[in-house]
């Protein structure tokens, strides 16, 4: 392979609902050079070309473990879980990256192993990794494709992905309490700039409120409220990072008009003040 530097793009339209990939890239990391801890909004998928690093990611319990990784491997990060990945000093790692979502990822994942708990790829089929590697370098360096093509691509990513992890199926759920998740979890997405209750995401949901907040942290982790808030600042680490928005337009678009409440959430969440978030990770690259 012939590679010469780091690459990121932005997936350029937003108009698709089943598989939609949001930024992807590659990077070749400094001995030691470090990201996060952060959150995301969407799964991030990272491949590692050559070398090693280490993956600190927390469980469905919040408990922080570390993975290591070399070259034919790769990690999944989940949305909103916080997440701290590092390059090897002596010999760091090259990797290319998708962050993606749809509504047909978290079941198909689970199908596949791939959870917090369990978040590194050992694929099963040299051939489908060798596939797997080829199409995430295709997005990753023709930012000027098509957008179907582009598309068409990351399926052709995510099935090598599926058919070259160990098949692991989990204990089936309530498909009913899905659905009721499902919805409160789009409701949260497409509201949370505004000054939403977990009595208006329970209502969303259609559920008593009680009852809601037990079955959501039952299927999250999280409580209703802590999943918004590290949703609301998840979605202000990405503004911090890649635009020159100020802290206190940051803290607006993501539901917080006063400054002050919303530096208090997001150092809850990060461990640092937006500004001081802003001055360690304000790189467009991942």
């Amino acid at each position: 392979m012939s590679v010469t530097q780091n690459t990121y793009q932005i997936f350029p339209a937003t108009d698709y609902i089943d598989l939609i990939p949001y930024q992807y890239g590659r990077e070749f990391c400094r001995p030691g050079h470090s990201f996060g801890p952060a959150q995301r909004n969407h799964y991030l998928f990272h491949y590692v070309i050559s070398g090693k690093g280490t993956l600190l990611a927390d469980d469905e319990q919040g408990n922080t473990t570390g993975h290591s990784l070399h070259a034919g491997q790769g990690f999944m990060i989940f949305p909103q879980q916080t997440n701290t990945y590092k390059a090897d000093m002596n010999d760091p790692w090259v990797y290319t990256w998708i962050e993606f979502d749809g509504r047909r990822v978290h079941d198909t994942l689970d199908l596949i192993g791939l959870t917090p708990s369990s978040p590194v790829y050992n694929p099963s089929s040299e051939d489908l990794r060798a596939l797997l590697e080829q199409e995430m370098l295709f997005l990753s360096t023709h930012p000027d494709a098509p957008v179907l093509q582009l598309i068409g691509h990351l399926y052709l990513f995510f099935d090598c992905l599926v058919r070259s992890s160990s098949s692991t199926t989990r204990p089936g759920t309530n498909k009913l309490q899905d659905i009721h998740i499902r919805t409160a979890i789009d409701f949260i997405e497409r509201s949370y700039r505004t000054d939403i209750t977990v009595v208006d995401i329970a209502r969303s949901a259609g559920l008593n409120p009680s009852y809601f907040g037990k079955l959501f942290k039952e299927a999250t982790g999280k409580t209703p409220q802590q999943y918004l808030i590290g949703y609301r600042m998840a979605k202000a680490a990405e503004l911090l990072k890649l635009t020159s928005m100020s802290i206190a337009e940051v803290g607006a678009e993501v539901g917080y008009p006063n400054q002050l409440h919303f530096s208090r959430a997001f150092k809850g969440v990060y461990g640092l003040s937006p500004r001081g978030w802003r001055k360690q990770n304000s790189k467009l690259i991942s």
